[in-house]
């Protein structure tokens, strides 16, 4: 397949990145859209494109809507229907703000970009992120569960699992990603329950 950039050129693109957003989590969810969309029927020139270049803008504040316009930059002597499907797919995949993915394209790379959240890699990633903005690593799972969702340096990863984490697997819109998505989970489940109770001392 022909595509308009190459993983080797979207790599440079990607000068910037923490260990939990760089340029690896790119390429994972690059594999998994690629996986999905095999799957599922998409038009993979437009899904692998949108992969690539979906986290251009990762440290500006709403950086879906300015990743998805540096790509229509970037490719500019492409058909307009294929830039607005790419940029469609980049400006949907963050969905905690929308706007709302409308092709099964940009529902693949948000169910991509969301396992990557989960499972033993989404694990490490948010330990890697809590290390960089130097947060506790662990709280009490029961008092996260019963405590209002704290701010700062007071939310660790055990309540990026609990508000977000968990959730995820429930908000996939293929079945394909669904059927990944339930061995992550479970780990993830498992994991947070042995390290509550590794940090109790009680195992």
């Amino acid at each position: 397949m022909n595509l308009p950039i190459t993983p080797e050129e979207a790599r440079r693109l990607y000068v910037d990145g923490d260990a939990a957003h760089g340029f690896d989590h790119v390429m994972r969810v690059y594999t998994l859209a690629e996986r999905i969309g095999r799957a599922e029927g998409a038009d993979m020139r437009v899904l692998l494109t949108a992969a690539l270049l979906h986290d251009l803008a990762r440290g500006e504040p709403d950086h879906h809507i300015h990743s998805a316009e540096q790509a229509r930059a970037l490719l500019a002597n492409e058909p307009k229907a294929f830039v607005d499907a790419v940029a469609h797919c980049i400006e949907a995949h963050r969905f905690r703000t929308g706007p709302e993915p409308q092709t099964l394209e940009a529902k693949i790379l948000q169910d991509a970009d969301k396992l990557d959240a989960i499972g033993a890699v989404g694990i490490a990633r948010v330990f890697a992120h809590a290390g960089h903005r130097g947060t506790a690593l662990w709280a009490p799972l029961d008092e996260v569960a019963t405590h209002p969702r704290p701010d700062g340096k007071e939310y660790t990863p055990v309540h990026e699992y609990w508000y977000k984490l968990r959730h995820l697997a429930d908000r996939l819109h293929t079945k394909t990603a669904q059927r990944i998505a339930r061995e992550r989970h479970a780990f993830m489940v498992h994991f947070f329950a042995q390290f509550d109770l590794e940090c109790r001392g009680v195992r």
